[in-house]
């Protein structure tokens, strides 16, 4: 009788070892899942930052669109791959439809000025992933990132 208690307590330690290698996998594949969603979390706010942060400088100088620039990528730690997108529709238009383009040479005074809106939009087309487990699951290494935030212009007031 004391045998066959034996036998099936060493035939239970293989099936142990296996429970906990599936299981190591799966726990690993969650921490790997955590780990690089607050990595993208912490960068996509700190992306809305910099993004608020253009906004608002642009909210008082909408004619230093380098400044703005310059603004958005001191906010971002890796800023190489960052793109940024900054556009101004005046207020009349029916749900901002004709945003303008900002171009620091061909800027129309008459779009850039009090009451019009600014929008600053941040992209990031290659955020990397850096556990392969999650690569391996999304089919790519990177995802991409992007945050838009819009401000009304306060100065200078509007040419009629």
């Amino acid at each position: 009788m004391v045998e066959k208690g034996l036998k099936k307590q060493s035939s239970e330690k293989g099936q142990s070892l296996i429970e906990l290698a599936v299981s190591l996998v799966v726990l690993l594949i969650l921490i790997a899942g955590i780990v690089d969603l607050g990595r993208a979390v912490f960068y996509f706010i700190a992306m809305r930052d910099a993004a608020q942060e253009g906004a608002t400088y642009g909210s008082l100088n909408p004619t230093f669109c380098y400044e703005i620039e310059n603004r958005v990528r001191a906010g971002i730690v890796d800023n190489t791959n960052v793109e940024v997108d900054i556009k101004v529709a005046k207020r009349s238009s029916e749900d901002y439809q004709y945003w303008y383009k900002y171009d620091c040479t061909n800027l129309a005074v008459d779009v850039a000025c009090e009451g019009n809106v600014i929008q600053v939009t941040v992209k990031d087309p290659e955020f990397p992933i850096t556990m392969p487990f999650l690569g391996t699951f999304l089919g790519r290494q990177t995802i991409v990132l992007e945050t838009t935030i819009k401000d009304t212009i306060i100065t200078p007031r509007c040419v009629e």
